[in-house]
């Protein structure tokens, strides 16, 4: 069945014929938008702009410890300024959410307050200097709270306002001491650990006696030269030891004293000689003689005179011989005489007085003289046997210091191998942990340097540069866009719901109608005719129309005007559009 399109007159009578559900449906609909518009509570907000300043000092010259980017800042100041203790005591001593607090839990009162509060950064385009390419910077940031009062709204912004700044300064200086504290730290660790390092090296060095890696070199340069001088020491000797030999050759041919020949040919002795000769003849005159006898005096004067020229003492060896030889001719003399014989009785004298000398000389450690040789040639090669066997003496010690060095270095290189694993390990790591420690110093230097700029507020900071305002008018809710928006949905709604009930009822009113539904065309058609109590009707439906008409007027005018613009102003500017002022 083909579908009838309608026309404007269809519309204007079925609007006519719905008028009421129409007009009902648009007037509630008008009135809840209105009560919502002027029922919702004002929220005001108060703004502050808070700009973002770079360090005084170019970061060329001191960089700063702060290294994150300013928005994750922001973020971390955020969440370490609307803390629950902090929030809760704003609201508080600010008297905030009375209603909500006393029906509401804590955390929906908190919840509530931190929605309240928007922070907003800034961006904008730069040229990153290091890389040379175009990138964001927040270059600054809003922060505003809705409140439901205006002046209570500028104290609960200024106060956050107060708290972020603060905040800021405290985050950026304790962030500072703690970088300075932990580089400090971690270098009084390492410095602790060089120490012990450096123990660890002394003891290995103290144990290893020269046979350190490092010297390995030296060791083996001073093991070759020293095993040079050790052969050049052995060869040496070898010559000496032949020189020696030949030395001793010549001398045993030699005689050491040349005879002394008189003017007459007598042979001259010499003081040596007289002292061995008076000595013979002393011995032979005192067994006949008494030891007062004026020859045995003289004879013994002239000993004494002798032995303190030539330094001659009589040796035990010879005390020895002339006592045995005495004892020996005691006991002749006791075969021929009596024990009462003057003889007899001096030979035991003489034993006894030799007897006392033997035992003085060995106690004072006599010792035979030497003779001094006369002969030149003699003296010359004694003289140069002498120089062969010292030499010969000092170049065996010498070769012995020598040996001695060579298995000194020896050992030091075997130990070498053994000390190297642990030595080497240990040097790697001083020197690692001394490369370390001059890193964490330089930075420590550094952090130092950052922690007093940012003592002395000369890094980064953040300025106020738009401080809250006193809220004028209500942020929201836009009670101008919801009234409109309420008209729209209440036409809206009244057109729908007067096709609804055109759709739901099924009264023919039209000869169309009937025609289409039997199928033949009316004979005729009678108009209505109204009567008296219809025209009454009517004026009075028309009379509730125009009084309706004149209400929605007034509250529209009274609307308007609630919303903030002055009907004065609205009528001197509409006659002005129309140049009639």
């Amino acid at each position: 069945m083909e579908q009838d399109s309608l026309n404007l007159r269809d519309i204007g009578r079925i609007a006519r014929r719905r008028r009421l559900p129409i007009v009902g449906t648009f007037a509630a609909l008008s009135v809840i938008a209105g009560a919502v518009a002027f029922l919702l509570p004002a929220v005001y907000r108060s703004t502050a702009t808070i700009l973002i300043e770079e360090q005084e000092i170019p970061s060329d010259i001191v960089r700063s410890a702060i290294s994150s980017y300013a928005d994750q800042r922001i973020e971390t100041i955020k969440q370490q300024v609307m803390t629950r203790a902090t929030l809760w005591r704003i609201v508080e001593q600010y008297g905030l959410y009375t209603k909500l607090r006393q029906g509401s839990p804590t955390e929906e009162v908190l919840q509530r307050f931190i929605k309240d509060i928007q922070v907003d950064v800034m961006n904008v385009k730069v040229i990153d200097k290091r890389t040379q390419t175009p990138t964001q910077a927040t270059i600054a940031f809003t922060l505003a709270y809705d409140g439901e009062s205006p002046e209570i709204t500028q104290k609960v912004a200024n106060e956050l306002t107060s708290l972020f700044l603060g905040e800021n300064l405290k985050t950026r200086e304790r962030h500072a001491q703690e970088t300075s504290a932990f580089l400090k730290k971690e270098s009084e660790q390492l410095a602790e650990r060089i120490q012990q390092i450096e123990v660890q090296l002394a003891g290995i060095k103290q144990k290893a006696d020269g046979a350190l890696p490092e010297l390995t070199s030296l060791n083996m340069t001073m093991l070759n030269q020293a095993e040079r001088e050790l052969l050049d020491a052995d060869r040496d000797i070898r010559s000496l030891e032949e020189r020696r030999t030949y030395l001793e050759g010549e001398l045993a041919v030699l005689k050491p004293q040349t005879p002394i020949i008189g003017a007459g040919g007598e042979r001259i002795l010499d003081s040596g000689e007289r002292l061995k000769a008076l000595r013979a003849q002393y011995a032979g005159a005192i067994g006949y003689l008494s030891p007062e006898h004026p020859d045995v005096l003289k004879m013994q004067n002239e000993i004494a005179a002798l032995e303190r020229e030539t330094g001659q003492q009589p040796t035990p060896e010879e005390l020895h011989k002339k006592l045995t030889g005495e004892q020996a001719r005691l006991a002749s003399l006791l075969d021929r005489y009596g024990e009462e014989h003057p003889d007899i009785i001096r030979s035991r004298q003489v034993i006894a007085s030799l007897a006392q000398e033997l035992d003085r000389a060995v106690k004072t450690g006599v010792q035979r003289a030497s003779v001094r040789p006369e002969n030149p040639a003699y003296i010359n090669i004694q003289s140069q046997l002498s120089s062969a066997t010292a030499s010969l003496q000092a170049l065996r010690k010498s070769r012995e210091g020598i040996k001695r060095r060579v298995d000194d270095y020896a050992k030091r290189l075997e130990r070498t191998i053994e000390i190297e694993p642990a030595y080497l390990d240990l040097s790697r790591n001083r020197e690692e942990s001394v490369r370390k420690h001059m890193e964490i110093m330089s930075r420590l230097l550094e952090a130092d340097v950052s922690k007093e700029l940012e003592v002395q507020r000369k890094g980064e900071r953040f300025s106020l540069i738009d401080p809250p305002d006193l809220p004028q008018k209500p942020e929201k809710p836009n009670r101008p866009v919801i009234m409109i928006l309420g008209l729209i949905l209440a036409i809206g709604g009244g057109a729908g719901s007067g096709a609804l009930f055109e759709q739901l009822d099924r009264s023919i009113r039209e000869g169309a109608q009937l025609s289409k539904i039997v199928g033949l065309p009316p004979l005729a058609v009678i108009p209505y005719v109204p009567n008296q109590d219809d025209l009454r009707r009517l004026t009075r439906r028309r009379l509730r129309v125009a009084m309706a008409g004149v209400g929605v007027v007034v509250i529209t005018v009274v609307s308007v005007h609630a919303l903030g613009y002055p009907i004065d102003v609205l009528w001197y500017a509409a006659m002005r559009k129309l140049g009639l002022t």
